[in-house]
């Protein structure tokens, strides 16, 4: 896999009731939970999920969030959650789009920064470690 190929997923979540507040809009807070699954959807396509990352002696907080809200998601509507890496030598960084699933509109946009920790040492890296490069496919 070469840096022009960096995965990516794709997850669509019907918007439930428990989510939403008076007027039927997502409640902010909401969004770092759908950011979420699809992160792991991403993750688990190099299989490199937290599990795996907790097997390999790292730890990968999330250091950074960042998300804008053009266009509100509602009750019942079916959202698409695509989630891409775009870094991973120093950091892992993804980028997200969420839109309507229907009509594809982008209802939002965010990204969100993890960098690897050495469980044992409790030491964040200068840098990726080894593991997620073999996981990528990519040579270091």
């Amino acid at each position: 896999m070469s840096p022009m190929t960096l995965p990516e997923a794709e997850i669509v979540i019907e918007v439930p009731f428990h989510d939403v507040d008076l007027m039927d809009v997502v409640w902010h807070g909401h969004y770092a939970k759908y950011l979420e699954i699809a992160r792991c959807a991403l993750l688990d396509k190099i299989a490199y999920n937290y599990r795996e990352m907790r097997e390999s002696g790292f730890a990968w907080p999330v250091i950074e969030m960042k998300i804008r809200y053009p266009k509100p998601a509602h009750l019942g509507q079916r959202i698409k959650v695509r989630a891409r890496m775009t870094e991973y030598e120093v950091r892992l960084k993804i980028n997200y789009v969420i839109t309507d699933a229907a009509t594809g509109e982008r209802l939002t946009k965010a990204h969100t920064v993890q960098v690897a920790v050495d469980m044992k040492a409790q030491e964040m890296l200068p840098g990726s470690p080894p593991i997620l490069y073999q996981k990528l496919g990519i040579a270091p």
